[in-house]
C-alpha cells in the first residue's frame, strides 16, 4: 500500500499542475488553448470530408466504448488463461478510468470551447477529456499485458498502435472542437497516474511478466486444458481426505 501511494503521488503532480492552471486561468495556456482551437477549427470549415473522417475516427475506432471493449476482450482472455490478477487489474482500472474521469469533470465543471459555426456537439463538461482519458488507460493496459508475450520484432508494431490511437484520439477532439488542448493533456495525464497506481497496487507488472514466462511456447489449447484439468481435480469429491 505505501508503494502504491509513493508510486500514485508523484503521478498526479502533472495532472495537479495542469489542472491548478486551468482553475487559474493562466494567460499562456488560454493562449495555447484558442491558439490550437482556432487553427484546428479553420481547416475543419473548409473541409467537409475532414471531418467526417476525423468523426469516425472519435466516434467508432476510438471511441471509449471501443476502448473498453478492446480491455473487456482482453479481460476474458486473461480469466481463459488462469490469469486472474492481470484480469482483474485490467477490470478495475478500466472501471476506475471512466468513474475518476467522470467526477473530475463535475467537480472542474470547465466549459467546452464555443466555436463559430460547430463542426461537432459533445454533451457534459471539458475537463479533462474522457476520450484522452481512456485511451490512455486502455492502451496502457494492452501494452504492458501483451509486450511481455510478443516476439520482439513486434513490439515496436504495438507501440505505434498505442501512441497513434492517444496522441490521434486527442488531435480529433481538439481539431472537432470539443475540447482544448489543456483538456486533452489533462486526459492523458490522469489516465497515467492512474494507470501508474493501480500497476502497483496490483502488482500488474510482475504478474505480466510471470504470465508471459508460463505461456510462452506452450500452445493456448493445451494451457487451457491443463486448466480445465487442474479445476475438475479440484472439485472431484472425497479429495480432501485424500492422504499423500
Amino acid at each position: 500500500m505505501l508503494r502504491a501511494v509513493a508510486v500514485t503521488v508523484p503521478a498526479c503532480v502533472p495532472f495537479a499542475l495542469v489542472l491548478v492552471l486551468v482553475e487559474a486561468r493562466w494567460a499562456p495556456l488560454g493562449r495555447l488553448d484558442r491558439g490550437a482551437a482556432g487553427r484546428l477549427h479553420a481547416v475543419a470549415l473548409a473541409d467537409p470530408g475532414w471531418v467526417r473522417f476525423l468523426d469516425f475516427l472519435t466516434h467508432v475506432v476510438w471511441d471509449p466504448v471501443t476502448m473498453r471493449l478492446l480491455v473487456a476482450a482482453l479481460v476474458v482472455w486473461l480469466l481463459l488463461r488462469g490469469a486472474v490478477r492481470l484480469a482483474l487489474w485490467a477490470a478495475v482500472t478500466a472501471m476506475a478510468g471512466g468513474l475518476l474521469g467522470a467526477l473530475a469533470k463535475g467537480v472542474v465543471a470547465r466549459a467546452r470551447p464555443d466555436l463559430p459555426d460547430p463542426v461537432s456537439h459533445a454533451p457534459g463538461f471539458a475537463f479533462p477529456s474522457g476520450h484522452a482519458m481512456t485511451a490512455t488507460t486502455s492502451c496502457a493496459v494492452l501494452l504492458l499485458v501483451l509486450l511481455p508475450l510478443a516476439p520482439r520484432r513486434r513490439r515496436p508494431l504495438l507501440w505505434v498502435l498505442a501512441v497513434v490511437s492517444v496522441v490521434g484520439v486527442g488531435y480529433t477532439r481538439v481539431a472537432l472542437g470539443v475540447h482544448w488542448v489543456s483538456d486533452v493533456l489533462g486526459g492523458w495525464l490522469l489516465g497515467l497516474a492512474l494507470v501508474s497506481a493501480t500497476a502497483v497496487a496490483f502488482g500488474a507488472r510482475r504478474a505480466s511478466l510471470d504470465h508471459a514466462r508460463e505461456t510462452r511456447g506452450e500452445p493456448y489449447g493445451v494451457r487451457l486444458a491443463r486448466l480445465r484439468a487442474l479445476r475438475a481435480e479440484r472439485r472431484r469429491p472425497g479429495r480432501k481426505g485424500e492422504s499423500v
